[in-house]
């Protein structure tokens, strides 16, 4: 039997990293592609600040073609809710059925995504909605996957956690309040290994930046 074609939100981070592995598990969708929003004007992805060749490295060991959606900065909902839109087009046009997230509990972000796709013949998934985050962190670790935080909001954490790797150690260290995943969007993070990749993607920590309320760690392949 066929398997319904899917796309993967790809941010960079854990939880789409670790939301492929679980919809690969469990073998109901053939994903055929991961789709990521790239700030043309830097070459970066959107919220994270990855560099757009680690992202493509990310792909890569991942084995997936991206679907790059370029936005400019600044950008206006309307402008981000067109090119998506465009997007979300061309993939049905290509036999796209299913869009998988990686989101975990926050349910306006949930229901924009169900109200954007209403009507255009694609229907998201989210395969690690409702999890407990500090047990979902856990078990991400336990598998083998490995990150870094490349993106602080420095009204929840100090900037010296931009740059760490998200371990045990972190979690420990994350302040009463701080979401273990980050789900509140206290820190965003970059993979660079698990069971979801071929192989590690080696990187070095350049520097880091605090720009507009959060710090980031620029990444850089070795």
């Amino acid at each position: 039997m066929t398997r319904p074609r899917a796309l993967i939100s790809w941010s960079s981070g854990k939880d789409s990293a670790f939301a492929l592995r679980e919809i690969r598990r469990a073998g109901a969708f053939d994903v055929v592609g991961a789709l990521t929003t790239v700030n043309e004007t830097f070459g970066r992805v959107s919220i994270h600040g990855v560099r757009e060749e680690i992202l493509h490295a990310q792909l890569a060991a991942a084995g997936l073609p991206a679907n790059v959606v370029p936005i400019s900065h600044p950008c206006p909902n309307e402008v981000y809710e067109e090119r998506m839109a465009a997007a979300m087009a061309d993939a049905k046009r290509n036999g796209i059925t299913h869009v998988i997230f990686g989101d975990l509990f926050l349910a306006d972000i949930r229901a924009y995504r169900e109200q954007k796709l209403a009507g255009t013949g694609i229907t998201p998934v989210f395969p690690l909605w409702g999890r407990p985050t500090a047990a979902l962190a856990r078990e991400m670790i336990a598998n083998g996957l490995e990150a870094r935080l490349v993106t602080v909001d420095r009204t929840k954490l100090d900037s010296s956690f931009a740059g760490r790797s998200f371990d045990q150690a972190l979690l420990a260290d994350l302040p009463s309040g701080i979401d273990p995943c980050g789900e509140n969007g206290e820190f965003h993070t970059c993979v660079i290994a698990g069971p979801m990749f071929s192989h590690r993607i080696e990187v070095a920590s350049g520097d880091v930046v605090e720009r507009d309320g959060f710090a980031y760690c620029d990444l850089l392949l070795t």
